[in-house]
């Protein structure tokens, strides 16, 4: 029988491999954000406008979070490298399987339901082992996995243009399923729960008091709590989700800024969207939830006000109000598992945290459509940030209201 280290004691430095890991996993499943390169080169495949071609990452982003809700419960149960592999899996089949789609429909299933069903199986172990490994850090170690979901845009997207180019959009989409299909497989086999080398989770005396209380997910439903914490984890995913759809559109027809000016931002703004995470990872757990979401909801408040000011010509404007915008994006992503780590402990957290994520899929729908609708009746981008400072006055009060435990 192999003799087991106990590396989180004897060298906490190799417990660093699985955030490492981690970040080079979610790179591959953020993949799933580069849709906007495929996009155009789908539109004149399927000859098809933009409302039909946003139907395939719609119901990749809904796929995702219903998933992390139905793995989650399993999460603790099962192997990180089964679930991993299992969602991998699934992500290369529907890849490969995109490149046989005749129609938009046929897309919107292979790369909607298949794809984003694996996303949301592979999605929640990273960040469950992480959390395990650093019980004094959990926060930070956390939104430092997901930094390789917000960046995966900066290395994945120029990849595919470059793919598509060569090699057209079909051929690109099997290049991906076979190589995501070997890559993430290979890249789980090291990953291992404290468990399963013989250590208890958060070994360490300072996590003891922190887990003291562990909360399941029927209970954790029931408490004021959480519906603090689900409602404004909804609203900040809402706000971030709308203006992340809408940002080209904002450079271009309210600033004034070609297309191409546009793109080069955008590669900023997803920089500010992985950044984002750890650190709001590490302010959460230096402060408290209650205190990250306050910080979140003012710097998005102050972004609007920027945009609201801002008009053709006001570039600086645009650079600093959507870089804070794409920066709390990320930090919601960190500040809502992180919370519900501080709030109802690490024994049941993974089917806690896939019942909070759900709330991801809700602000996606709410958030992009709502904005399209508001749009369409009253012809204004300034509409919509007066909006979003409306929505984190709300948020304020969900989060420092009904939140109590995390003071």
């Amino acid at each position: 029988m192999e003799k087991v280290t106990d590396i989180n004691v004897n060298n906490p430095k190799k417990r660093w491999i699985y955030v490492l890991l981690g970040i080079l996993i979610m790179m591959c499943l953020g993949t799933v954000y580069s849709w906007s390169v495929i996009r155009s080169p789908i539109e004149e495949l399927f000859n098809i406008g933009s409302t039909q071609s946003g139907l395939p990452y719609m119901t990749s982003l809904a796929f995702y979070a219903i998933f992390m809700l139905l793995s989650g419960k399993y999460l603790d149960k099962v192997s990180p490298r089964v679930t991993i592999t299992i969602g991998s899996v699934l992500v290369a089949l529907g890849w490969v399987l995109s490149s046989f789609a005749t129609n938009i429909y046929m897309l919107t299933l292979t790369y909607g339901v298949i794809i984003g069903s694996g996303v949301g199986i592979a999605y929640g172990s990273p960040m469950t082992i992480v959390a395990k490994w650093f019980p004094e850090n959990r926060g930070l170690a956390v939104g430092l996995v997901l930094i390789g979901f917000g960046l995966s845009p900066l290395v994945t997207a120029p990849l595919l243009r470059t793919l598509i180019e060569i090699k057209g959009v079909t051929d690109t989409f099997v290049i991906l399923g076979v190589s995501f299909g070997i890559i993430m497989p290979l890249l789980s086999m090291p990953i291992k729960s404290p468990k399963d080398t013989g250590i208890k989770d958060g070994s360490s005396a300072s996590n003891q008091s922190t887990d003291k209380d562990q909360v399941d997910t029927s209970r954790m439903i029931k408490s004021k709590g959480f519906k603090g914490l689900y409602l404004s984890f909804l609203i900040g995913t809402m706000i971030g989700l709308m203006i992340i759809g809408m940002t080209s559109n904002v450079g271009v027809d309210m600033i004034g800024l070609d297309a191409h000016q546009v793109a080069f931002l955008m590669t900023i703004f997803a920089v500010f969207n992985g950044i984002g995470r750890p650190f709001y990872g590490w302010l959460t757990d230096r402060l408290s939830a209650k205190k990250a979401m306050f910080f979140s909801y003012v710097m998005i408040a102050v972004a609007a006000g920027i945009m609201i000011a801002a008009g053709e010509g006001t570039t600086i404007r645009f650079l600093v109000g959507f870089s804070i915008f794409w920066f709390n994006l990320g930090g919601w992503l960190a500040i809502a598992p992180a919370s519900t780590l501080s709030m109802y402990g690490t024994k049941h957290y993974s089917q806690n945290y896939g019942v909070v994520f759900t709330a991801y899929g809700v602000g996606a729908i709410t958030g992009v459509t709502g904005s399209g609708m508001l749009l369409d009746a009253v012809h204004d981008y300034h509409a919509v940030f007066y909006l979003i400072i409306g929505l984190c006055i709300l948020g304020m009060i969900f989060s420092q209201t009904l939140i109590k435990k995390c003071d």
